[in-house]
């Protein structure tokens, strides 16, 4: 697998953690903790795997950025937790960081 694939199993791992951290309620919510446990366990691991090839600052950009925006769309679709105008604008120009990144850095690993 490429680097790639990595990242974007880090960051679906990533945000499945996240989206559970809400529904862990201490020992009495098995699942949800399980899930929040072995999500950044693995998420974690395939960032390690991802920096061997792409430079730490490029690929933690990336990780977080996307993170930021699907962890919202999951909160959203799971806990119907809507973001006004200006969170969106944010968000938007964060994805636009990581556009800029992938398309005009020369250090993005390409």
């Amino acid at each position: 697998m490429n680097a790639y694939t990595y990242l974007a199993i880090a960051i679906c791992a990533e945000v499945i953690a996240t989206a559970s951290m809400k529904a862990v309620k201490g020992l009495s919510t098995p699942l949800p903790l399980l899930l929040m446990i072995c999500g950044y366990a693995v998420a974690f691991w395939m960032l390690t795997l991802v920096v061997r090839s792409i430079p730490v600052g490029i690929a933690y950009a990336i990780w977080s950025g996307l993170g930021i925006v699907l962890i919202s769309v999951a909160a959203l679709v799971i806990y119907g937790q809507k973001l006004d105008v200006p969170a969106m604008l944010g968000m938007a120009m964060i994805v636009g960081g990581v556009v800029v990144i992938q398309v005009f850095s020369k250090t993005a690993g390409h």
